[in-house]
């Protein structure tokens, strides 16, 4: 191609995700590149999505195409979104662009990324700490207070009252939660009356 050479490169973004970023003074028709250091577990959005593209992952390889012969017009912004899991020097590497008709684009490899930690849960760091500090409560609130009660309710009551267990039996006359026995006419607890 006479054209310079795109750039595609990536970028963290605020989701926990990595943007494959692209500046091309082509149309292009089909990618497919290596990532490198992290595990890639998806891809998605970007303009392969706006231009109806197909993206799939596998060993790290992420490949993209139109089935409909649709393209990404030349210019620049984000390719695709990759979710990923783990951590390490994030690179682009075997790079495959192109343009109408096949024809191979010519190309460079931008920046590479370092992720320190990264997990499939997004802002969620692999021990569950949901923003570097505060864990997550059982609500599922960031930082919240609820807790569970002894029931394994959460933010529950507990036992309610009167009740000696969480499926709300009361103790009989003989003290046994959810036990049977009666007292009889004589007031004798289990006794067999008059």
């Amino acid at each position: 191609s006479s054209c310079a050479p795109g750039v595609y490169g990536l970028a963290l973004n605020g989701d926990g995700n990595l943007d494959v970023t692209f500046n091309s003074p082509e149309d292009i028709y089909g990618f497919q590149f290596y990532v490198s250091d992290v595990t890639v577990t998806g891809a998605s959005g970007g303009a392969a999505a706006d231009a109806g593209f197909s993206t799939s992952t596998g060993n790290n390889t992420v490949l993209g195409f139109s089935f409909s012969g649709t393209f990404i017009p030349a210019g620049s912004g984000v390719l695709t979104v990759l979710t990923i899991e783990g951590s390490g020097e994030a690179c682009l590497s075997d790079i495959i662009i192109s343009g109408d008709g096949g024809v191979g684009l010519d190309n460079v490899a931008g920046d590479c990324v370092t992720i320190e930690d990264s997990c499939p849960s997004g802002i969620y760091d692999c021990a569950g700490v949901c923003d570097g500090t505060a864990v997550e409560d059982c609500a599922g609130e960031c930082g919240g207070s609820a807790v569970e009660d002894e029931c394994g309710v959460c933010n529950g009551d507990g036992i309610d009252e009167g009740a000696c267990d969480c499926a709300g039996n009361v103790e009989d006359c003989a003290g046994e939660c959810g036990g049977s026995a009666e007292l009889d006419e004589c007031g004798v607890c289990g006794g067999d009356g008059i």
